[in-house]
């Protein structure tokens, strides 16, 4: 079982030095023994007050992460098992409040067994309260980046944590809906884990104590920082375009374009990725079960002091969670005005059965969906294979540009003569039917034009947005 820190331990763990300011508790008001009238409810509590030091099992404040300011809300788990009552919802709804009316982020460090038995529905009924100010802080453009200690379960998990836009979770920290006193029998204790809900998708990363105030506030800069977002309402620059990394000057024909792309030794996501950031962060998984780690590369970075979002294939058949995952991130990044590149990398969308089981259809969908809706500018460039819709759904409508060693076209070469009931050997012949090349898709209005390595130019269209 990892270390238990109080609350007030856990603030010292990520604040900056002497930049706490606690929030005043609202005034009690349940009767004795609190709504229920649960016999020893008020000795409970007497109890707990006298073992933690505190009044209530949260202790909300504002305080600077890193330089970033933040409303930071610490569950205290010594206090009843960090459980949620009437008075915890007062305390949490004044949180959100007051991070809405100074526009700043909130950070939920969690430990909490869920609602507090003594106070029955009424208890229950505070997740509610919980998701509704969530919701609206949410609409406000604010970001929420939870802490997930140890334990995490319960409303507790199924509200701030899980609902919160990035998941950061403490190493060994039992992390579930069921704690483990409601757990069937046979329930497999590593499914409540931390780990494993950052296998399944769940969660974003697993940071140590000891980095867990590096992490988060490189968190909050990118989404609340200096160089993050805008003013509301105002739309963002679009991200400038990548240079190429690969190699200069355009194919000579369709099948030179498919073999350039699909080249061992071409530069890739991760290299583009290197070059583009000079810091960045990534976010992991669905939030429906699945990652693509091999597949899809998300999350944020700075590039020279503004935050850019990226969705980035790695070459490979991109799994349904990385399209759902990719979703994520542009749906989010939508939400906090920060401007997003797409960078295209994939024969396709994975067509495998299980696939099809994981509702391939409807991931790809929800990133085209989740482009054509966005209102900050993305900007896609295609830096290998360009394979149908798969590849065609991170593109930017009026924003997408090509890298010479790379091709886009409506299906692989092999697929379409294999579909046009021709023989292997018309393979190469169809793959220059199907204007596939870089400069073809200028002159086809798909792209906007190709980039070289020095800097973002244009073969025949006008120059790449700055």
């Amino acid at each position: 079982m990892p270390e238990r820190l109080t609350a007030r331990e856990t603030v010292a763990l990520v604040a900056d030095a002497d930049s706490f300011r606690e929030f005043a508790a609202p005034p009690r008001k349940s009767p004795p023994d609190g709504p229920l009238g649960w016999q020893g409810y008020d000795a409970s509590r007497a109890r707990a007050a006298a073992h933690t030091g505190e009044q209530e099992s949260v202790v909300c404040g504002t305080a600077r992460v890193e330089g970033t300011r933040a409303v930071l809300i610490a569950f205290e788990f010594g206090f009843l098992g960090g459980s949620l009552g009437e008075r915890t919802g007062d305390l949490l709804e004044a949180a959100y409040t007051r991070a809405r009316e100074h526009r700043l982020p909130v950070v939920p460090l969690i430990a909490t067994g869920g609602s507090r038995m003594q106070e029955g529905m009424l208890a229950l009924t505070q997740l509610q309260r919980v998701a509704r100010q969530s919701a609206l802080t949410r609409e406000a453009g604010l970001p929420q980046i939870a802490v997930l200690r140890d334990p995490t379960t319960g409303g507790g998990w199924a509200t701030l944590g899980a609902g919160a836009d990035i998941v950061l979770a403490l190493p060994g920290a039992q992390v579930g809906f069921a704690g483990s006193r409601v757990r069937p029998p046979d329930a497999d204790p590593a499914a409540y884990t931390a780990e494993s809900q950052l296998a399944a998708g769940s969660a974003d990363a697993i940071v140590t104590p000891a980095e867990l105030k590096g992490v988060l506030g490189r968190w909050l800069r990118l989404l609340a920082g200096h160089g993050a977002g805008g003013t509301p309402g105002v739309t963002p620059a679009a991200a400038p375009v990548p240079g190429a990394l690969g190699r200069d000057g355009v194919s000579g024909s369709g099948w030179e374009a498919v073999e350039r792309a699909r080249a061992v030794g071409r530069p890739r996501a991760h290299a583009y990725l290197d070059a583009y950031f000079d810091d960045r962060l990534p976010i992991s998984g669905d939030r429906c079960g699945g990652t693509d780690p091999g597949g899809m590369l998300c999350g944020f970075g700075e590039r020279d002091g503004r935050t850019v979002a990226y969705a980035a294939q790695t070459g490979t058949a991109t799994r349904p969670a990385g399209y759902r995952t990719a979703a994520r991130l542009i749906r989010l990044a939508d939400r906090l005005g920060v401007p997003v590149l797409t960078l295209v990398d994939t024969p396709g969308a994975a067509n495998d059965a299980e696939a099809e089981r994981q509702g391939v259809g409807a991931a790809v969908a929800e990133v085209f969906g989740a482009v054509a809706a966005a209102r900050v500018p993305v900007t896609a460039l295609v830096i290998g294979e360009g394979g149908s819709g798969g590849a065609l759904a991170l593109a930017a409508p009026g924003n997408t540009w090509a890298t010479p060693d790379s091709y886009f076209s409506v299906i692989a070469p092999e697929l379409a003569a294999a579909i046009l009931k021709r023989p292997p050997e018309e393979v190469r012949p169809t793959a220059n039917q199907l204007r596939i090349r870089p400069q073809d898709l200028v002159e086809l209005g798909v792209v906007q034009g190709v980039v070289a390595a020095s800097a973002p130019r244009s073969v025949t269209g006008p120059p790449p947005p700055e």
